[in-house]
């Protein structure tokens, strides 16, 4: 089983660019209110930052894993649902709807069926279900049925990332940890974006929301190549 020390050593140093990126965003802080493709770059920064991560384990790499190639094209199509929703107040929201739609479907596929974990998606799935009978009565108009297949997507993303925690196995610790924990922030990100959206002031929401959302993806993809990390060391041992 590889320590964590070995992962530190490993991938920090690869991580420190998003470290940076995510610092500038919260130190300039740029109001919501004046969108630009500055606040844009600002804002995306730290997502390009993580596909430099994931590229920085060479082209061979991404060749050879297809779950890596899936988080990177989740990554991408996250910078672009960033870069939409900083103009949703003039009517873009829905186009970062569909961004990150398409980027938890490939996260989905990138953290695989199996284990199936009926308990874990009947769990997520209450979840969500109770998240959007919560929000049903805020919402009007196309967005009734958008946020249902959000919700939807997201817990599918959720169950599968948490469906392949196994704590039985020496495996899980830092192949599927980083997934689970990365969805799950994910998720806490998103419901906070739409209860602070659809249904009331969320106090401090958009420290929450970016705090939980780079957390989110930094987490994802370190899933992405400690899995081949893992797979290197047990066959070394």
């Amino acid at each position: 089983m590889v320590s964590p020390v070995s992962v530190v050593k490993s991938e920090g140093p690869k991580l420190v660019p998003f470290f940076k990126a995510t610092c500038v965003y919260f130190v300039l802080w740029l109001p919501t209110s004046s969108p630009s493709w500055f606040s844009a770059l600002i804002k995306c920064l730290p997502i390009f930052c993580l596909w430099v991560f994931l590229l920085a384990h060479g082209f061979s790499f991404l060749g050879a894993n297809s779950n890596a190639r899936k988080i990177l094209a989740g990554l991408i199509f996250s910078a672009l649902g960033d870069a939409f929703l900083i103009w949703q107040e003039q009517g873009y929201f829905e186009h970062g709807l569909l961004m990150f739609a398409i980027t938890h479907i490939l996260y989905s596929s990138a953290f695989g069926m199996k284990p199936v974990n009926v308990n874990a998606g009947l769990v997520i799935g209450a979840v969500s279900s109770v998240s959007y009978v919560l929000l049903y009565p805020y919402l009007s108009g196309p967005f009734t049925y958008l946020v249902a297949v959000y919700i939807a997507l997201i817990g599918f993303m959720g169950w599968r990332a948490i469906a392949g925690l196994q704590l039985a196995n020496d495996v899980w610790t830092w192949t599927k940890l980083c997934a689970c924990l990365g969805a799950v922030l994910f998720m806490v990100s998103d419901l906070t974006i739409a209860v602070n959206k659809f249904c009331f002031p969320v106090p401090h929401s958009r420290a929450i929301i970016m705090a939980t959302y780079y957390a989110a993806q930094m987490l994802i993809s370190l899933s992405a190549v400690e899995c081949q990390d893992v797979k290197v060391a047990m066959k070394r041992s």
